[in-house]
């Protein structure tokens, strides 16, 4: 659909002032050019109409994205979409090597064979309902005995997130055994 370039205009700089109306219309005369953009990057439907709506909806937290200084409306949003479902395939790429790690490691460890079956089980179930984040780090730090630095290089994460991870593991896994304790 061809617009005037005064119509164009009018919508830019409603949206560079953050005004409800010209984010909603933007999202309507621009949704199929986002989408296929977003399409193009991850190959997944469902995935690209999430990433073009989350685009949008970080756009709208930030009320000083966008200036006409940065270019023509079309232009940013194409920019934004697309910077957004590269993040997204980066993220889906660590997830999988991450869960790959995961899958690789051994179900039995030395640190979890306690004389006490029950106490065993409760330790495995505790361990194995962290989030993978967590119980990789948590894995390579007990049952592989590496450093808090080595781990960040082998997940490729920043060692505060590293120290973090294990930290809140830890946490949880404490925590799941003291609600257990009351089971028995």
């Amino acid at each position: 659909m061809a617009r005037a370039s005064g119509d164009e205009e009018a919508l830019a700089v409603a949206f560079a002032a953050h005004e409800r109306w010209a984010f909603a219309r933007a999202y309507r005369e621009y949704a199929s050019l986002l989408y296929s953009v977003a399409y193009n990057v991850l190959s997944n439907s469902e995935e690209a109409q999430d990433c073009v709506a989350d685009a949008i909806a970080r756009l709208w937290r930030s009320p000083s994205a966008y200036s006409s200084g940065r270019g023509s409306l079309r232009s940013f949003l194409v920019v934004c979409v697309r910077n957004e479902a590269i993040s997204r395939r980066r993220r889906q790429s660590r997830r999988l090597r991450l869960e790959e790690r995961l899958a690789a490691m051994p179900v039995e460890h030395q640190e979890l064979e306690v004389a006490d079956p029950i106490e065993r089980d409760r330790v495995r179930r505790a361990f194995a309902k962290l989030p993978d984040d967590q119980r990789a780090a948590v894995a390579l730090a007990f049952y592989e005995g590496k450093t808090h630095t080595e781990i960040a290089s082998e997940l490729n994460a920043p060692l505060g997130t590293i120290k973090s991870r294990i930290s809140h593991g830890l946490r949880k896994i404490a925590a799941s055994l003291g609600s257990e304790g009351g089971e028995r």
